[in-house]
């Protein structure tokens, strides 16, 4: 890995984790992008990352403040037993949580809590064992609130973007589309609403049209269906507004599984 560039970076990114097996599963497309991601999408080394992850849902935005390595939280049930063996103990970013709970407070947000127990869900160490597998940099994360939209989120995001200049990386983790009650097989067809939902969205971020995915429940086909709940979506609008005005976005990823199960994954560049 290339090491820090003046100014910090420029980059935040989307990841869709999708299944907890994709961490063992090389089978998965996005298996080998994310174990790639360093070598072809994202050299720079990082001073820390910051995870807003689906599974972590907060009534008020919460971090984890971790002195030492982070617990590895194995929140999924009836998988492979090699799954709960797993570990990833990058060490806690406690002073990184610090930052991101005045950050939000200077920006408005009024109540940002502090856990000092919670390690890392699956929706933070399942990309990144692949994609930093050393488990080495130091890692926060933010909780989502389904109980706000996601211009919220987005908000959350403006407020973060000055971390980038201090080289955290920032990575929301969730899922393109997500319903697990239509997921079927393996085969590789794919329902045609849940594609119809990932065009638009590709083709609204890749124009810029940010406003419309901040309001995708009255804007994007079939959005209810590819988001029953807003958990795996909101991630990406945090992702967003982290990224600054006018930022570019950039499909690095594009995969399915089971049938309605997108791993689109993008990465947004600042304005120049």
């Amino acid at each position: 890995m290339s090491s820090l560039k003046m100014g910090g970076l420029k980059e935040t990114f989307y990841i869709s984790h999708g299944s907890p097996t994709l961490s063992i599963d090389d089978s998965l497309p996005a298996h080998p992008f994310l174990l790639s991601f360093r070598q072809k999408v994202f050299s720079e080394k990082p001073n820390c990352i910051l995870v807003i992850s689906a599974h972590w849902e907060t009534s008020e935005p919460t971090v984890n403040v971790i002195n030492g390595p982070n617990d590895t939280i194995h929140d999924f049930y009836n998988f492979p037993k090699p799954m709960y063996q797993l570990k990833y103990p990058a060490p806690g970013a406690p002073e990184l949580a610090k930052k991101v709970k005045k950050q939000l407070e200077e920006a408005g947000f009024k109540r940002v809590h502090e856990d000092k127990k919670r390690g890392l869900d699956h929706g933070a160490w399942v990309p990144l064992m692949l994609m930093y597998p050393e488990a080495d940099i130091p890692v926060c994360q933010l909780s989502v609130q389904t109980n706000m939209d996601a211009t919220h989120h987005y908000n959350l995001g403006r407020a973060l973007a000055p971390l980038k200049k201090e080289g955290v990386l920032i990575i929301g983790s969730g899922s393109a589309t997500h319903n697990l009650k239509t997921m079927q097989g393996t085969n590789d067809a794919v329902a045609s609403w849940a594609l119809e939902f990932d065009n638009w969205l590709k083709e609204s971020l890749l124009t810029g049209r940010y406003e419309d995915v901040n309001h995708y429940e009255e804007k994007a086909p079939f959005a209810k269906l590819a988001h029953p709940w807003p958990d795996h979506f909101y991630p990406l609008h945090v992702a967003i507004g982290a990224a600054g005005e006018n930022a570019k976005a950039e499909l690095i990823h594009d995969s399915w599984t089971n049938y309605t199960l997108s791993y689109a994954s993008y990465k947004f560049s600042e304005a120049m």
